[in-house]
Protein backbone atom coordinates (compact mmCIF):
# COMPACT_ATOMS: atom_id res chain seq x y z
CA UNK A 1 0.00 0.00 0.00
CA UNK A 2 0.95 3.69 -0.54
CA UNK A 3 1.86 5.45 2.69
CA UNK A 4 3.52 9.03 2.77
CA UNK A 5 6.50 9.43 5.50
CA UNK A 6 9.50 11.16 6.26
CA UNK A 7 12.92 9.56 6.33
CA UNK A 8 15.70 10.12 9.04
CA UNK A 9 18.05 12.93 7.63
CA UNK A 10 15.52 14.21 4.79
CA UNK A 11 13.25 17.36 4.91
CA UNK A 12 10.50 16.78 3.07
CA UNK A 13 8.01 13.90 2.91
CA UNK A 14 7.66 11.24 0.36
CA UNK A 15 5.46 8.34 -1.13
CA UNK A 16 6.61 5.28 -0.25
CA UNK A 17 5.52 1.59 -0.25
CA UNK A 18 4.50 -0.32 3.12
CA UNK A 19 2.55 -3.46 3.34
CA UNK A 20 -0.37 -3.71 4.34
CA UNK A 21 -0.91 -4.34 8.02
CA UNK A 22 -2.58 -7.35 9.71
CA UNK A 23 -5.12 -7.00 12.17
CA UNK A 24 -3.61 -8.71 15.39
CA UNK A 25 -6.37 -9.72 17.84
CA UNK A 26 -8.18 -7.24 19.37
CA UNK A 27 -7.68 -4.91 16.56
CA UNK A 28 -9.35 -3.82 13.32
CA UNK A 29 -8.14 -2.89 10.04
CA UNK A 30 -9.43 0.41 8.90
CA UNK A 31 -9.07 1.88 5.27
CA UNK A 32 -8.08 5.10 5.37
CA UNK A 33 -10.50 8.30 3.87
CA UNK A 34 -8.37 11.59 4.91
CA UNK A 35 -5.65 12.94 6.81
CA UNK A 36 -5.17 16.38 8.09
CA UNK A 37 -1.80 18.08 8.14
CA UNK A 38 -0.98 20.63 10.65
CA UNK A 39 2.27 22.21 12.55
CA UNK A 40 2.92 18.90 14.39
CA UNK A 41 3.78 17.17 11.19
CA UNK A 42 6.03 19.96 9.75
CA UNK A 43 7.83 19.77 12.97
CA UNK A 44 8.25 16.17 12.48
CA UNK A 45 9.35 16.89 8.93
CA UNK A 46 11.83 19.30 10.10
CA UNK A 47 12.85 17.04 12.57
CA UNK A 48 12.52 19.08 15.88
CA UNK A 49 9.48 17.01 17.26
CA UNK A 50 9.04 13.21 17.21
CA UNK A 51 11.08 10.22 17.14
CA UNK A 52 10.83 7.53 14.21
CA UNK A 53 9.41 3.88 15.73
CA UNK A 54 12.17 1.79 17.29
CA UNK A 55 14.40 0.09 14.50
CA UNK A 56 13.33 2.01 11.46
CA UNK A 57 14.97 4.92 9.52
CA UNK A 58 11.57 6.70 9.28
CA UNK A 59 8.32 7.40 10.01
CA UNK A 60 4.26 7.64 8.50
CA UNK A 61 2.88 11.00 9.03
CA UNK A 62 -0.61 11.77 10.38
CA UNK A 63 -2.43 11.74 13.71
CA UNK A 64 -5.58 13.66 12.42
CA UNK A 65 -7.50 10.71 10.54
CA UNK A 66 -11.12 10.05 9.40
CA UNK A 67 -11.36 6.10 8.39
CA UNK A 68 -14.16 3.48 7.56
CA UNK A 69 -13.70 -0.33 9.01
CA UNK A 70 -12.60 -2.47 6.27
CA UNK A 71 -12.25 -5.85 8.69
CA UNK A 72 -13.86 -5.68 12.22
CA UNK A 73 -11.42 -8.74 13.19
CA UNK A 74 -14.44 -9.76 15.98
CA UNK A 75 -14.20 -6.47 17.44
CA UNK A 76 -17.78 -4.41 17.93
CA UNK A 77 -17.49 -2.82 15.15
CA UNK A 78 -19.05 -3.54 11.52
CA UNK A 79 -17.50 -3.07 8.46
CA UNK A 80 -18.54 0.61 6.92
CA UNK A 81 -18.57 2.10 10.49
CA UNK A 82 -16.89 5.51 10.07
CA UNK A 83 -13.91 5.70 12.66
CA UNK A 84 -11.49 8.18 14.00
CA UNK A 85 -8.79 7.00 15.99
CA UNK A 86 -7.31 8.38 18.64
CA UNK A 87 -3.21 9.28 18.53
CA UNK A 88 -1.36 7.76 21.71
CA UNK A 89 -0.66 4.17 22.77
CA UNK A 90 1.27 2.34 25.15
CA UNK A 91 5.22 2.09 24.44
CA UNK A 92 5.76 -1.42 25.70
CA UNK A 93 2.61 -2.76 27.06
CA UNK A 94 0.08 -1.10 29.64
CA UNK A 95 0.90 1.10 32.12
CA UNK A 96 -1.25 2.84 34.28
CA UNK A 97 -2.28 5.51 32.62
CA UNK A 98 -3.41 3.68 30.00
CA UNK A 99 -5.35 1.61 32.65
CA UNK A 100 -6.96 4.43 34.15
CA UNK A 101 -7.90 5.75 30.36
CA UNK A 102 -5.96 8.74 30.70
CA UNK A 103 -3.13 7.91 28.29
CA UNK A 104 -3.10 11.47 27.41
CA UNK A 105 -1.95 12.50 31.31
CA UNK A 106 0.97 10.41 30.54
CA UNK A 107 4.71 12.01 31.19
CA UNK A 108 7.46 11.36 28.19
CA UNK A 109 8.23 7.72 27.81
CA UNK A 110 5.61 6.65 28.68
CA UNK A 111 3.11 6.66 25.81
CA UNK A 112 3.90 6.53 21.33
CA UNK A 113 2.22 9.00 19.59
CA UNK A 114 1.02 7.69 15.84
CA UNK A 115 2.63 9.77 13.43
CA UNK A 116 4.61 11.62 16.44
CA UNK A 117 6.77 9.46 18.22
CA UNK A 118 8.07 6.22 18.53
CA UNK A 119 5.04 4.33 16.28
CA UNK A 120 3.66 5.29 12.29
CA UNK A 121 0.82 7.09 11.97
CA UNK A 122 -2.70 7.19 9.73
CA UNK A 123 -1.21 8.78 6.51
CA UNK A 124 -1.75 5.60 4.51
CA UNK A 125 -4.15 3.66 2.62
CA UNK A 126 -4.73 1.03 5.51
CA UNK A 127 -4.01 1.14 9.32
CA UNK A 128 -4.83 -0.97 12.26
CA UNK A 129 -6.23 -0.08 15.58
CA UNK A 130 -6.89 -1.51 18.53
CA UNK A 131 -10.87 -1.14 18.78
CA UNK A 132 -10.32 0.58 22.30
CA UNK A 133 -8.76 3.40 20.49
CA UNK A 134 -11.48 3.77 17.74
CA UNK A 135 -13.62 6.34 18.25
CA UNK A 136 -17.05 5.76 16.32
CA UNK A 137 -18.33 9.07 13.90
CA UNK A 138 -21.91 9.38 12.42
CA UNK A 139 -21.59 8.68 8.39
CA UNK A 140 -22.54 12.32 7.94
CA UNK A 141 -18.98 13.57 9.56
CA UNK A 142 -17.15 11.17 6.81
CA UNK A 143 -15.97 14.49 5.11
CA UNK A 144 -14.71 16.35 8.00
CA UNK A 145 -13.52 13.18 10.08
CA UNK A 146 -10.12 14.30 10.43
CA UNK A 147 -10.93 17.51 12.10
CA UNK A 148 -12.17 15.58 15.43
CA UNK A 149 -8.48 15.27 16.46
CA UNK A 150 -7.93 19.11 16.59
CA UNK A 151 -11.13 19.89 18.30
CA UNK A 152 -10.53 17.23 20.35
CA UNK A 153 -7.14 19.12 21.73
CA UNK A 154 -9.91 22.75 22.51
CA UNK A 155 -11.80 20.02 24.29
CA UNK A 156 -9.94 18.75 26.63
CA UNK A 157 -8.08 22.62 27.24
CA UNK A 158 -11.47 23.91 28.00
CA UNK A 159 -12.36 20.91 30.07
CA UNK A 160 -8.90 21.85 32.17
CA UNK A 161 -9.84 25.29 32.52
CA UNK A 162 -13.40 24.86 33.77
CA UNK A 163 -11.47 22.05 35.96
CA UNK A 164 -8.90 24.98 37.34
CA UNK A 165 -12.11 26.90 38.86
CA UNK A 166 -14.10 24.21 40.19
CA UNK A 167 -14.17 25.24 43.34
CA UNK A 168 -15.77 28.65 43.18
CA UNK A 169 -18.85 30.01 41.34
CA UNK A 170 -17.36 30.83 38.00
CA UNK A 171 -19.59 32.05 34.98
CA UNK A 172 -17.18 33.38 32.35
CA UNK A 173 -18.12 35.67 29.98
CA UNK A 174 -14.91 36.91 27.53
CA UNK A 175 -12.61 34.14 25.92
CA UNK A 176 -9.78 35.30 23.93
CA UNK A 177 -8.54 32.73 21.55
CA UNK A 178 -4.72 33.34 20.61
CA UNK A 179 -3.59 32.67 17.27
CA UNK A 180 -5.70 32.33 13.73
CA UNK A 181 -4.39 29.55 12.66
CA UNK A 182 -6.68 26.19 11.90
CA UNK A 183 -6.69 25.25 15.87
CA UNK A 184 -7.49 28.74 17.05
CA UNK A 185 -10.17 28.93 14.03
CA UNK A 186 -11.71 25.69 15.10
CA UNK A 187 -11.59 26.75 18.95
CA UNK A 188 -13.19 30.24 18.06
CA UNK A 189 -15.99 28.11 16.75
CA UNK A 190 -16.38 25.63 19.55
CA UNK A 191 -16.44 28.66 22.12
CA UNK A 192 -19.53 29.91 20.41
CA UNK A 193 -21.84 28.26 22.53
CA UNK A 194 -20.49 28.97 26.04
CA UNK A 195 -19.20 32.13 25.68
CA UNK A 196 -21.02 35.92 25.48
CA UNK A 197 -17.62 37.72 23.70
CA UNK A 198 -15.36 35.80 21.82
CA UNK A 199 -12.12 37.81 20.38
CA UNK A 200 -9.48 36.06 18.51
CA UNK A 201 -5.93 37.38 18.44
CA UNK A 202 -3.47 37.28 15.48
CA UNK A 203 -0.66 38.79 13.52
CA UNK A 204 -2.43 39.35 9.67
CA UNK A 205 -3.54 42.34 8.39
CA UNK A 206 -6.48 42.42 6.15
CA UNK A 207 -7.93 41.47 3.88
CA UNK A 208 -7.48 38.18 5.01
CA UNK A 209 -9.13 34.90 4.91
CA UNK A 210 -8.95 34.04 8.55
CA UNK A 211 -9.92 37.50 9.86
CA UNK A 212 -13.06 36.78 7.47
CA UNK A 213 -13.95 33.26 9.29
CA UNK A 214 -13.34 35.10 12.54
CA UNK A 215 -15.59 37.59 11.78
CA UNK A 216 -18.02 35.36 10.40
CA UNK A 217 -18.70 33.83 13.60
CA UNK A 218 -19.74 37.17 15.23
CA UNK A 219 -16.01 36.89 17.09
CA UNK A 220 -13.84 39.77 17.28
CA UNK A 221 -10.11 40.45 15.91
CA UNK A 222 -7.47 41.55 17.34
CA UNK A 223 -4.29 42.50 15.32
CA UNK A 224 -1.39 42.01 17.79
CA UNK A 225 0.46 44.39 15.98
CA UNK A 226 -1.98 47.22 17.14
CA UNK A 227 -2.67 45.75 19.98
CA UNK A 228 -0.36 43.42 22.67
CA UNK A 229 -1.72 40.98 24.32
CA UNK A 230 -1.11 42.87 27.60
CA UNK A 231 -2.86 46.19 26.34
CA UNK A 232 -6.61 43.83 25.71
CA UNK A 233 -8.07 44.64 29.07
CA UNK A 234 -7.80 48.43 27.75
CA UNK A 235 -8.56 47.87 24.26
CA UNK A 236 -11.51 45.71 25.06
CA UNK A 237 -11.86 43.90 27.95
CA UNK A 238 -9.99 41.57 30.85
CA UNK A 239 -10.58 37.75 29.48
CA UNK A 240 -12.10 35.30 31.70
CA UNK A 241 -10.66 32.61 29.38
CA UNK A 242 -7.57 32.65 27.78
CA UNK A 243 -6.87 30.14 24.84
CA UNK A 244 -2.75 30.18 24.16
CA UNK A 245 -2.32 28.34 20.92
CA UNK A 246 0.24 30.00 19.46
CA UNK A 247 3.54 28.20 20.50
CA UNK A 248 5.12 32.65 21.19
CA UNK A 249 6.62 31.90 24.57
CA UNK A 250 6.03 35.57 26.01
CA UNK A 251 2.19 34.60 25.22
CA UNK A 252 2.23 32.51 28.26
CA UNK A 253 2.96 35.16 30.58
CA UNK A 254 1.16 37.88 28.72
CA UNK A 255 -1.69 36.26 29.34
CA UNK A 256 -1.66 36.71 33.02
CA UNK A 257 -1.77 40.08 32.38
CA UNK A 258 -4.94 39.38 29.75
CA UNK A 259 -6.93 37.78 32.57
CA UNK A 260 -9.80 39.31 34.32
CA UNK A 261 -9.77 38.64 38.73
CA UNK A 262 -10.25 34.76 39.00
CA UNK A 263 -9.52 34.03 35.06
CA UNK A 264 -7.62 30.95 33.82
CA UNK A 265 -5.48 30.88 30.36
CA UNK A 266 -5.03 27.33 28.98
CA UNK A 267 -1.84 27.33 27.41
CA UNK A 268 -1.65 24.65 24.36
CA UNK A 269 1.82 25.79 21.89
CA UNK A 270 5.00 24.45 22.39
CA UNK A 271 7.29 26.85 22.01
CA UNK A 272 11.42 26.39 21.74
CA UNK A 273 13.75 27.17 24.94
CA UNK A 274 13.64 30.83 25.11
CA UNK A 275 15.47 33.22 27.82
CA UNK A 276 13.78 36.87 28.35
CA UNK A 277 13.22 39.34 30.75
CA UNK A 278 9.93 39.28 32.77
CA UNK A 279 8.64 40.71 35.74
CA UNK A 280 8.29 37.82 38.26
CA UNK A 281 7.18 39.86 41.41
CA UNK A 282 4.59 41.08 39.33
CA UNK A 283 3.18 38.44 37.49
CA UNK A 284 2.99 36.54 41.25
CA UNK A 285 1.26 39.34 42.53
CA UNK A 286 -1.57 39.28 39.77
CA UNK A 287 -1.80 35.01 40.38
CA UNK A 288 -2.58 35.58 44.09
CA UNK A 289 -4.00 38.81 44.37
CA UNK A 290 -6.41 38.50 42.05
CA UNK A 291 -6.97 34.42 41.73
CA UNK A 292 -5.81 33.70 38.06
CA UNK A 293 -4.73 30.64 36.89
CA UNK A 294 -2.75 29.23 33.71
CA UNK A 295 -3.21 25.14 33.19
CA UNK A 296 -1.76 23.36 30.38
CA UNK A 297 -2.44 20.68 28.33
CA UNK A 298 -1.29 18.30 25.43
CA UNK A 299 -2.82 15.51 23.74
CA UNK A 300 -6.49 14.77 24.30
CA UNK A 301 -8.25 11.62 25.76
CA UNK A 302 -10.84 9.31 24.63
CA UNK A 303 -13.47 11.12 26.13
CA UNK A 304 -12.41 14.55 24.75
CA UNK A 305 -12.56 12.50 21.25
CA UNK A 306 -16.52 11.86 22.09
CA UNK A 307 -17.15 15.58 23.02
CA UNK A 308 -15.01 16.66 20.13
CA UNK A 309 -17.69 14.38 17.45
CA UNK A 310 -20.56 16.32 19.19
CA UNK A 311 -18.88 19.72 18.68
CA UNK A 312 -17.80 18.89 15.35
CA UNK A 313 -21.61 17.81 14.20
CA UNK A 314 -22.78 21.57 15.36
CA UNK A 315 -20.59 23.65 13.51
CA UNK A 316 -21.83 24.77 10.07
CA UNK A 317 -21.10 24.06 6.53
CA UNK A 318 -20.24 26.79 5.17
CA UNK A 319 -17.85 27.28 8.07
CA UNK A 320 -15.98 24.51 7.29
CA UNK A 321 -15.98 24.37 3.78
CA UNK A 322 -13.97 28.09 4.29
CA UNK A 323 -11.46 26.47 6.98
CA UNK A 324 -10.53 23.45 4.96
CA UNK A 325 -8.64 24.95 1.91
CA UNK A 326 -7.29 21.77 0.33
CA UNK A 327 -7.98 18.45 -0.06
CA UNK A 328 -5.14 16.51 -2.37
CA UNK A 329 -5.35 12.85 -3.60
CA UNK A 330 -2.18 10.95 -3.08
CA UNK A 331 -0.74 12.23 -6.45
CA UNK A 332 -0.66 15.80 -5.09
CA UNK A 333 -0.19 14.98 -1.60
CA UNK A 334 2.96 17.76 -1.31
CA UNK A 335 0.11 20.48 -1.49
CA UNK A 336 -1.30 19.32 1.20
CA UNK A 337 1.92 20.28 2.81
CA UNK A 338 1.74 23.90 1.83
CA UNK A 339 3.12 26.48 4.64
CA UNK A 340 1.63 30.01 3.18
CA UNK A 341 -0.77 32.66 3.94
CA UNK A 342 -3.77 31.15 1.61
CA UNK A 343 -3.34 27.75 3.53
CA UNK A 344 -5.56 26.92 6.29
CA UNK A 345 -6.54 23.62 6.99
CA UNK A 346 -5.52 20.34 4.44
CA UNK A 347 -5.70 16.98 4.09
CA UNK A 348 -4.38 14.30 2.00
CA UNK A 349 -7.21 12.22 0.68
CA UNK A 350 -6.68 8.35 0.04
CA UNK A 351 -10.22 7.08 -0.34
CA UNK A 352 -13.80 8.85 -0.94
CA UNK A 353 -16.25 7.88 1.44
CA UNK A 354 -19.51 5.48 0.32
CA UNK A 355 -22.03 4.71 2.60
CA UNK A 356 -22.85 0.75 2.24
Amino acid sequence: MNAIAVYEGADEPVVTEKPRPEPAPGEALVRTLRVGVDGTDHEVIAGGHGATPAGEDHIVLGHEAVGVIEDPNDTPFEVGDVVVPTVRRPPNGANEYFARGEPDMAPDGEYHERGIVGAHGFMAEYFTSPAEFLVEIPPALAEWGFLVEPVSIAEKAIEHAYASRSAFHWEPESALVLGNGSLGLLTVATLDDSFDRIYCLGRRERPDPTIDIIESLGATYVNSNDTAIPEVPDAHEPMDFVFEATGYAPHAFETIEALAPNGVGALLGVPGDWEFEIDGGRLHREFVLHNKALVGSVNSGYGHFESAVESLGRLSEPFLDDLVTGVHGIDEFEAAFADDDTTIKTAVEFAAYEER
